[in-house]
């Protein structure tokens, strides 16, 4: 019989060599760091950037503006994802915002034009959010229903303003007290400000939202003083569609700028066109308040308003920079998905036309770019259909929350990621007339990725069907093409249908509150 101590010692050394092959087996433990408690996952953050009216094609790195820089945008999309199909369900401020906020369509929230009510019961996507156990803040333009600046829930740090708002020296609604600002202080840096300055009060381990929304770039443009006159030598990319509606092309659209005397793109007459249907209400808008030879009511030139609106773009840049920086100097950049985004797009010419509100693609195709390390490779291009009533179903995914029965988009986080799913390779459109701009119709629209049906509401004349791969700028309307009807007829049953699927098929009417007391609107009560 062995003696005891042999198995003392033999138990001892064996000890001895598990302690010591412990660290090759744990070679991935930090010094001191135990393998029976791993690192704490970081905070999976959201910080969403909108702006206002930003077309999607104004952005340095795409090459449509010459001269436009923008390299903190150019950065999100160098870093991140570039959603180059990405469009609004309704060009318009309130009813966009809406659908982003609610992930539903307008004729589902009811918030159809800039004045309408909010739905009492309906709920947005950082509600969940805070439920979850995120901090979440709205810093910005709310501009949505009759709510006007009032803080809303969903939101433990609130500032907003009234209305529109305006560039210079703001009054800020934060937390229920208002709040003025003096000094030339210019909005866009303020709430960058206010923005970083929340971001810097969080406990950095527990989540975050913040939803930063800007005024820019709505008109009547401002820039930030020590952007104003940068562009001022900005030469104009005029589109070719600018004439087409034009009694007298040898007209000049002034500005400030000598030299600067537009000439008709001799590319204009190769373009098929079919001026016979191009809808009046189009033809007519040229000499309006949202068309190019009498904008605004002639408050400012062409040539002005372009490079203003390309000015004032640089305060919203310099903002993303500012969030980007914060989130880098504070160990967040890694595990925090950016979003930029626009509301809506904006015309500048096209047609005749300014604006947004219609459903041609500088009206209903927005800016969208995603940057989140964890998720989406530098330099994606996401080529899929993307809509804003899927942004809000997308940041409920990232932070692990199921989508709520009412949401009628969808999570896209599977395509950052580089998935392949089932994705709609369509989107639809509404817009309902307003009472302050009745040059407009009402319409209901898709379109793929081939082409675009407008079916025009409550007009006298032709419904618009455009191939977008041989007629981009939208002129050639083949609605009477013989060879084109029965696309014409399948695009026309699937916009129904989805109205019909979607309990949209009654247009909702609110009461008109809201008219103004000024030339625009005498006899018309």
């Amino acid at each position: 019989m062995k003696n005891p101590l042999f198995y003392t010692f033999g138990l001892l050394a064996l000890i001895g060599s598990l302690t010591a092959f412990r660290p090759q087996l744990a070679g991935n433990e930090a010094p001191g760091q135990s393998s029976a408690s791993p690192p704490a996952a970081k905070p999976k953050n959201i910080i969403y950037i909108l702006a206002d009216d930003h077309r999607y094609d104004f952005m340095g790195f795409t090459g449509k503006v010459a001269g436009l820089k923008t390299p903190n945008l150019d950065r999100l999309a160098a870093e991140g994802a570039h959603v180059r199909n990405a469009f609004v369900s309704t060009a318009l401020c309130s009813p966009s915002r809406a659908s982003i906020l609610s992930g539903q369509y307008a004729h589902t929230h009811k918030v159809v034009d800039n004045f309408a009510p909010m739905t009492p019961g309906l709920k947005f996507f950082p509600q969940y959010l805070q439920k979850a156990g995120y901090k979440t803040a709205f810093l910005g333009k709310w501009h949505m229903g009759n709510a006007d600046d009032a803080p809303q829930p969903g939101f433990d740090y609130w500032l907003s303003f009234k209305g529109q708002g305006v560039y210079y020296n703001p009054t800020f609604n934060i937390n229920g007290k208002q709040v003025a600002h003096g000094d030339s202080s210019y909005t866009t840096d303020l709430l960058t400000d206010y923005a970083v300055k929340w971001l810097s009060s969080l406990n950095k381990d527990k989540p975050f939202c913040l939803y930063l929304s800007h005024k820019a770039v709505h008109a009547d443009f401002q820039p930030a003083r020590r952007h104003k006159g940068m562009y001022r030598n900005m030469p104009i990319n005029y589109p070719e569609t600018m004439y087409l509606t034009a009694s007298d092309t040898s007209k000049v659209w002034g500005g400030s700028t000598p030299g600067t005397r537009p000439s008709v793109n001799p590319e204009t007459k190769a373009l098929q066109v079919n001026m016979a249907d191009m809808p009046n209400w189009v033809k007519q808008q040229r000499y309006s308040w949202h068309g190019v030879d009498y904008l605004y009511h002639g408050a400012i030139d062409f040539n002005d308003f372009y490079r203003q609106y390309c000015e004032t773009l640089m305060g919203v840049d310099d903002s993303v920079g500012r969030v980007l920086k914060w989130l880098e100097e504070n160990g967040q950049l890694e595990n925090t998905m950016v979003v930029y985004m626009g509301d809506n797009g904006f015309s500048f010419g096209e047609r005749g036309l300014i604006d947004k509100r219609h459903m041609y693609e500088e009206s209903m195709r927005v800016p969208l770019l995603v940057r989140c390390p964890a998720i989406v490779k530098p330099g994606t291009k996401l080529e899929q259909v993307i809509q804003n009533v899927d942004i809000a179903p997308t940041f409920l995914a990232y932070a692990g929350l199921a989508k709520p029965a009412q949401m009628q988009g969808n999570s896209f986080l599977p395509l950052l990621k580089g998935e392949t799913i089932p994705w709609r390779d369509r989107a639809f459109y509404e817009y309902y007339w307003e009472a302050d701009f009745p040059q407009t119709p009402t319409m209901f629209g898709v379109r793929n990725d081939r082409y675009k049906y407008i079916f025009n509401h409550g007009v006298w004349e032709a419904n618009e069907l455009y191939d977008l791969k041989n007629d981009p700028q939208e002129v050639n309307n083949l609605i009477r093409s013989p060879e084109h009807q029965e696309i014409a007829r399948d695009l026309k049953g699937q916009v129904f249908d989805w109205l019909e699927s979607t309990n949209g098929l009654q247009i909702p009417l609110h009461s008109i509150k809201q008219k103004r007391f000024d030339h625009r609107y005498r006899g018309n009560y």
